[in-house]
């Protein structure tokens, strides 16, 4: 766990999100209000932290806090960024405390001007990176993205040309977007691990996301993805592209497409909806089980466990309500409220669960500890039965590459059987998507994604040690900023 011994882990048994990053160039509209909505959007992919840096008249402004979106802007502040070009970033700390540090955009001086810059991603090569940086002078960096900065801010030309200057010395994940007094440049590594898309406003206005549902939220329209390996700039009169590093075997993660994208965005040309309404049907064609109701763990179980539904001929139905609002916390609860904390984010509902035989769908098990207590819940809602059946296969290695998904130690499907895991959890019966199953629900082939947290069999070299080192007692070690 990245963000202290205060934090109940017990509500955040999930892969955490990664980070959002988004930037728009539309002369004349209100660049930072396009950008506040489109961080809304994609609210899910972090909310530690929030922030907007604008350029106007050779001048870059930011301003950045720790909070959800609407919690770090209000009207006030995003009257003082005004502006032609804006960037954004949510972010979610993969490896780094949460403190105000580590909120982006971040900044670096470039002779006269300041580059900002939002990154989705981790770097595999930070401590090489960090040690050439440092031969050209002092480096106070803490985070791969402003090692990132640094790098960008070590080159010559124009901020597109500093990008493919730059570009060669990173080895990880990352998409990104930065901005300088006149440019703004976006840029994303050569496997496409994080995802990145191009948008166009309807009145000669450009914008790139992490993710499509940002473009539904201020009217642009998705043109097409950033292809990995690829720079662009964007302006009023388009985008301008250079292939700055050769595009390799794409891989991106696939858990893009089951979990961290919203249901309404759209991956690889397929609304992601489908593609996990598809893994449900798989799950139900794969796994079978003779019950009387099939429950999604909302939010991101549901399109699944309604594809099992169709495909099953089980009944599908709400058994279970979710709190919206209960996010992030850090207050340690006292010993007894500690017990239902599982409670406080999910309630059955008794006069649907009770007599019947159930079947909750969900996208993954990591540590095992929230649906150990969610079967317990609905055992006590009366529920007979209570199998479970999980939409991608059993996650058995940390990621390295902007994910939050537990150390290997800590992961429950490491070193246990199905079996054992069910046991553990104590549901009536346990399946997996099968890896295979799981491709033909996306209808491509394994080797266009990122599947090492299913695989061990990491695309792009990692890190050395087994288990993310913890940065929080090491100041000048170099954690992740997305």
């Amino acid at each position: 766990m990245t963000l202290g011994s205060t934090h109940d882990e017990t509500l955040d048994d999930r892969p955490k999100e990664e980070c959002g990053v988004f930037g728009v160039v539309a002369p004349g509209r209100d660049v930072a209000r396009v950008t506040f909505f489109a961080l809304m959007a994609m609210q899910h992919r972090g909310q530690e932290s929030a922030g907007i840096a604008v350029a106007e008249n050779g001048q870059v402004t930011v301003l950045r806090d720790l909070g959800l979106v609407t919690d770090v802007f209000d009207e006030n502040a995003l009257r003082t960024l005004t502006g032609d070009m804006a960037i954004g970033h949510v972010r979610y700390s993969t490896t780094g405390a949460n403190k105000w540090d580590n909120a982006q955009p971040v900044v670096h001086t470039r002779g006269k001007d300041l580059i900002a810059l939002g990154h989705n991603g981790n770097l595999c090569n930070t401590a090489s990176l960090r040690r050439d940086l440092q031969q050209g002078g002092d480096l106070s960096a803490t985070t791969d993205s402003e090692l990132i900065v640094a790098a960008l801010a070590d080159t010559e030309g124009d901020l597109l040309d500093a990008v493919r200057q730059a570009m060669p010395r990173f080895s990880g994940a990352y998409s990104v977007v930065a901005l300088s007094s006149s440019e703004l440049v976006a840029f994303r590594d050569p496997y496409g691990v994080r995802p990145l898309a191009i948008g166009q406003l309807p009145d000669d206005g450009w914008c790139i996301a992490s993710e499509t549902c940002a473009f539904d939220q201020i009217g642009a329209t998705y043109v097409r993805d950033v292809v990995p390996g690829e720079a662009i700039r964007l302006s009023p009169d388009g985008i301008e592209s250079v292939q700055a590093m050769p595009k390799a075997d794409s891989k991106l993660c696939v858990f893009e497409t089951i979990y961290f994208a919203r249901p309404d965005s759209i991956i690889d040309n397929q609304a992601v909806w489908d593609l996990r309404h598809r893994m449900g049907q798989q799950l139900a064609i794969e796994s079978p089980v003779d019950a009387d109701l099939v429950v999604g763990l909302p939010d991101s179980g549901t399109p699944a466990a309604i594809g099992f539904s169709n495909e099953s001929g089980i009944p599908f139905g709400e058994g279970v309500v979710r709190s919206r609002y209960v996010g992030r916390t850090f207050i340690q609860p006292e010993q007894q409220l500690r017990r239902n904390s599982v409670r406080r984010k999910f309630n059955p509902l008794p006069t649907i669960l009770a007599g019947k035989r159930v079947v909750i769908v969900d996208d993954s098990i990591v540590r095992g500890t929230t649906i150990q207590q969610v079967i317990r819940m609905f055992e006590e809602a009366g529920a007979l039965e209570v199998h479970l059946r999980i939409s991608s296969p059993p996650v058995r290695w940390p990621c390295f590459y902007g994910i939050d998904m537990a150390t290997r130690d800590e992961l429950i499907a490491a070193d246990n059987e199905v079996e054992k895991i069910r046991d553990e959890v104590g549901a009536a019966s346990l399946a997996y998507i099968s890896l295979d199953g799981l491709q033909t629900a996306l209808g491509l082939p394994g080797e266009r994604y990122c599947r090492a947290c299913f695989t061990g069999d990491y695309p792009i070299p990692v890190p050395g040690q087994a288990m993310k080192l913890s940065f929080e007692d090491a100041p000048q070690s170099v954690v992740s900023g997305a």
